[in-house]
């Protein structure tokens, strides 16, 4: 891993925890696979991987996918008829960053509600977006959650607040999806299990190949019925693998490394107590991997300058960048971005 005295060649990587590579062990893990074919669920390994991902997020079942946007839109045809308002908070990834799939796959009007700063979605917020189904409207078919909540600089957000939203959904029979890309660093950060913050939520999807460092892969886990349908819808979507157990395999890995996300934890306080005494940045505080800085420059010419001294980030918004720490960034690397940004502000 580069430090604070590798070459600016070199470059120190925090655009995303999505940039990891695969250990040692995943490498084996695929090599040594075993492996069938999974559109006839004939995979040991994806069997194993679906079965394990259930019981950690406390579902009776689960699906393998390729990427997490296709286990978000892949849950959204499941729960919905076409023609329904999916209610989503403003800023939330699957409404921001899918591409308008909820429209474009499973034929969805969306309806926002603001989830503050720290994209908490409150009963409140439910009741007032709720849309009864009449002979002129289509109703309210799915609540979409998010945690943790990327936009809003990785917030991970309490169990009570989950569940107290879905309750609210729930008074209207509406089905809920927690889009948990990042849960186990939800997990982590609040010293909860994941099941614990799924309780009362019908499905939810988790990204292997994010802060777990996995080379690819989601989960998507609901009662054994709505995964029976997902997986028809997967396979409209283009996700039915077949040997799929070699790709599941490092997936299994990813899992073990759970306990160790409160290490990113700590090592993005770390990086943003350094940014933030820099002049003409201002970090906001972490709850989880990820660190927003606010910058005084434009944010495009500020990552130019960090890119020409070996560090990569990504803007946010026009003043604002994102920096992830993740398991390919160490506590050295921290202290190198710090000091290599401290030369280009």
């Amino acid at each position: 891993m580069p430090t604070a005295d590798t070459d600016h060649d070199d470059p120190i990587d925090c655009r995303s925890d999505t940039v990891t590579r695969p250990s040692d062990a995943m490498r084996e893990a695929a090599h040594d696979a075993d492996v069938g074919d999974d559109v006839y669920r004939e995979d040991p390994t994806v069997n194993e991987l679906e079965a394990r991902a259930a019981d950690l997020v406390g579902m009776a079942a689960a699906l393998y996918v390729p990427t997490g946007t296709m286990g978000n839109q892949v849950a959204a045809r499941t729960h919905t008829e076409q023609g329904q308002e999916a209610l989503v908070e403003r800023d939330s990834h699957v409404y921001r960053w899918e591409l308008g799939g909820l429209a474009q796959h499973s034929g969805l009007q969306v309806r926002t509600v603001d989830g503050g700063d720290r994209g908490v979605v409150t009963p409140e917020a439910v009741h007032a977006g709720h849309v009864a189904a009449d002979g002129h409207r289509p109703g309210t078919g799915l609540l979409c959650l998010e945690n943790t909540h990327n936009a809003k600089g990785g917030t991970a957000i309490a169990p009570e607040r989950i569940d107290a939203a879905a309750d609210a959904a729930h008074e209207y029979d509406v089905p809920v999806h927690l889009d948990g890309a990042r849960l186990f660093n939800a997990a982590a950060a609040l010293d909860v299990p994941a099941a614990r913050l799924t309780r009362e939520v019908d499905s939810v999807m988790f990204c292997l190949s994010k802060g777990l460092g996995a080379p690819v892969g989601s989960m998507l886990a609901g009662d054994a019925e709505f995964v029976e349908r997902a997986r028809r819808h997967r396979k409209l979507f283009g996700g039915g693998m077949r040997q799929a157990g070699i790709i599941a395999a490092p997936g299994l890995r990813a899992l073990e490394n759970r306990d160790r996300l409160a290490e990113d934890h700590r090592n993005a306080e770390r990086l943003a107590d350094g940014l933030d005494e820099l002049d003409g940045l201002a970090a906001h505080d972490p709850e989880t991997n990820i660190v927003l800085v606010d910058t005084e420059d434009p944010a495009e010419a500020f990552l130019e300058r960090c890119a020409e001294v070996g560090v990569l980030a990504v803007p946010f918004d026009d003043h604002q960048v994102r920096f992830c720490t993740h398991l390919d960034v160490s506590r050295a690397d921290v202290e190198a971005v710090v000091e290599r940004v401290s030369q280009v502000v």
